[in-house]
């Protein structure tokens, strides 16, 4: 079965007659009926019965009316895809990244996504999951640990980490906070999978300290929430909520903080195309926070490997 015989017969169908279709498709009124007659040859049934000169639709025709839609549809949408491809072009993006990174800075950024760039899905993941998910589907990934040697990366960000404390608080009036003030308070801490816990762990662990009391949260927004009720300090490094203040946490290098990559496969068809986009991100980022936020002039961006 030739793709040109289904559109030939979908055009005979659309256009009423032989007659009118001919033209549409561009052949000759003999030479279409000649076609026709081989597709259902081809085909092993009878698409029209034949009278007086006209064609009419078979019970079969009638049936395979939708399935020829289906092919038509099936075989543009490939030639649209392969188009894409060859240009380098992206028609849909998917993004891999953590439930904070999305809710914070992600999705704020593709709220000012143009008409024609690509439409985007995201999938949440587990921290330790992000880059792996390159593997199966996801075209861009955006995490806080530095990409894997292979990868092409665009460090986005350098983003603080943050104690949370209501506005009644002592501390409420500080800009800062040292670590080692910091572990003599109940601590409404991430998980250990979490970048924010891990510099805190290390920044901790650096100054001989240990922590006091503290409560482990699989969320930030939780975390901040239970800040929220006066029962401790949230640590986390996502945005504010629950009308919480701020404090820059200052450990022995300075204020503690994360850095935010995205990286995708170099190999990738639209790599230039996504490497365009993760430089936009980097920029909004940077927008949304302030300069302060810029990653280190030393990594450059779609670097592609260490």
């Amino acid at each position: 079965m030739e793709l040109r015989h289904v559109r030939y017969f979908l055009a005979v169908v659309d256009a009423g007659s032989v007659t009118a279709a001919s033209p549409l498709v561009h052949v000759t009124q003999p030479s279409l009926s000649r076609q026709l007659r081989l597709f259902e040859s081809d085909l092993g049934i009878t698409l029209f019965t034949r009278s007086g000169g006209r064609l009419v639709l078979s019970a079969a025709g009638r049936q395979f009316v939708p399935v020829a839609r289906d092919l038509s549809r099936r075989a543009d949408a490939a030639a649209e895809a392969a188009a894409t491809l060859a240009a380098g072009r992206l028609q849909h993006i998917n993004i891999a990244a953590p439930g904070t990174t999305f809710t914070d800075v992600l999705a704020p950024f593709l709220a000012t996504l143009r008409p024609d760039d690509p439409l985007p899905a995201v999938s949440e993941q587990r921290p330790q999951r992000i880059y792996a998910a390159l593997q199966s589907g996801a075209d861009l990934a955006i995490a806080t640990e530095l990409p894997p040697a292979g990868l092409a990366f665009q460090p986005l960000a350098v983003l603080p980490i943050w104690a949370y404390v209501p506005p009644g608080h002592d501390w409420a009036a500080r800009g800062s906070i040292t670590v080692a003030e910091l572990v003599n308070q109940t601590l409404l801490l991430l998980t250990g999978d979490y970048s924010p816990r891990r510099v805190l762990d290390q920044a901790v662990d650096q100054a001989r300290l240990t922590y006091s009391s503290m409560l482990e949260f699989g969320t930030p927004q939780v975390a901040q929430a239970v800040a929220a009720a006066g029962r401790g300090i949230a640590v986390v490094s996502d945005d504010p909520r629950f009308g919480l203040q701020r404090l820059d946490i200052i450990g022995a290098r300075g204020a503690l903080s994360i850095r935010l990559y995205a990286a995708w496969d170099r190999e990738h068809h639209a790599a230039a195309a996504i490497a365009a986009l993760a430089g936009r991100l980097s920029d909004y980022c940077v927008a949304r926070y302030g300069p302060q936020v810029a990653p280190l002039p030393a990594r450059t961006r779609a670097q592609s490997g260490r």
